[in-house]
């Protein structure tokens, strides 16, 4: 495979707060990456970067050999960038919006492109809905089309589907694994683990910096020890005496599930220890069994072992 971006050292300061701090990225054609983390990790910054809306305070990167600090001009034409924000017009029709995103890109012969773009998207029978009118998944789909029209290489995509229902998150990805077939490399953000496990690798990133980037499988498989979920008759007061008891145990709470993390072979004991915890605070359990490790329980051993502080780690938070 080629690479179309590679990041080497990339960082950004806003005052005293080092947002971004040496980011090394490498995405080939025809793969997506996925960045995830905590909130303020970076993630948006960094693919703002990428997109020319900012400018990196040190560090280099190229784009299909472009480079970010003199050819940005050039790399604008090759890549479509969708922001977090719905920000295109709204008293304009879906036509209207991509005819506008053809004009603002140089686009002059764009008919048959936009038919293809609708067909893609299953716009075309809403293509004279003004956009103000749409759901927020037929919004999101006519962004993409707008960032779509003038035939990038790369797409950069900072949480596209925050907010979107579950049907039209799901046609969103058949879109990008179609992408994907054309050779097209993709960058996202994302809050959903879910929606990272699809991608080809994911870059964790923590205050600024890339704390891993593997394949998902990888990822998962570097759990250092055995994941116990528990289910108890009141999960909130549980987990908070778990937290307290087991100080040095990654505890995690997952709505009414809770996961702990322990060594490898002690799950039988471990199971037992935490159902006489649980029961002795008058906690009735329902069930601890051992389970296979997820992205969620791997992204948060590795960000505890980030944090100077126990603060609890939501890793859903954008």
């Amino acid at each position: 495979m080629s690479s179309a971006i590679v990041t080497r050292g990339l960082k950004k300061w806003f005052g005293d707060v080092r947002a971004v701090d040496g980011v090394d990225l490498t995405v080939n054609r025809g793969e997506m990456l996925g960045i995830v983390g905590p909130d303020g990790a970076g993630k948006t910054t960094t693919i703002r970067m990428l997109a020319g809306v900012l400018m990196p305070d040190a560090g280099d990167a190229t784009l299909l050999g472009y480079d970010l600090w003199t050819d940005m001009d050039e790399i604008k034409r090759h890549i479509g960038y969708l922001s977090q924000q719905f920000s295109l017009y709204t008293d304009l029709s879906i036509d209207e919006n991509i005819e506008f995103a053809a004009q603002i890109h140089d686009v002059t012969d764009f008919a048959d492109r936009r038919e293809e773009l609708l067909e893609f998207t299953r716009l075309t029978p809403f293509r004279k809905r003004f956009a103000g009118r749409l759901s927020g998944g037929m919004k999101q789909k006519l962004a993409l089309a707008c960032t779509l029209i003038h035939d990038p290489d790369i797409i950069l995509l900072d949480e596209p589907t925050t907010g979107v229902d579950p049907v039209s998150r799901r046609d969103f990805w058949l879109i990008l694994a179609d992408l994907l077939r054309r050779n097209i490399a993709i960058v996202m953000t994302t809050p959903y683990l879910d929606e990272a496990e699809r991608c080809h690798r994911v870059a964790l990133m923590y205050e600024g910096r890339v704390i891993r980037n593997d394949t998902p499988e990888a990822i998962i498989d570097a759990v250092r020890g055995d994941v116990m979920e528990i289910r108890a008759d009141r999960p909130h007061e549980a987990y908070i005496v778990l937290r307290e008891q087991l100080s040095e145990t990654t505890v995690q709470l997952f709505g009414e599930r809770i996961h702990v993390l322990v060594e490898n072979s002690g799950a039988d004991e471990s199971a037992k220890h935490f159902r006489t915890l649980l029961e002795a605070a008058n906690i009735s359990v329902a069930d601890i069994r051992r389970i296979t490790p997820s992205l969620e329980d791997a992204f948060i051993e590795l960000v505890s072992a980030q944090r100077a502080d126990d603060r609890p780690v939501n890793v859903n938070e954008g």
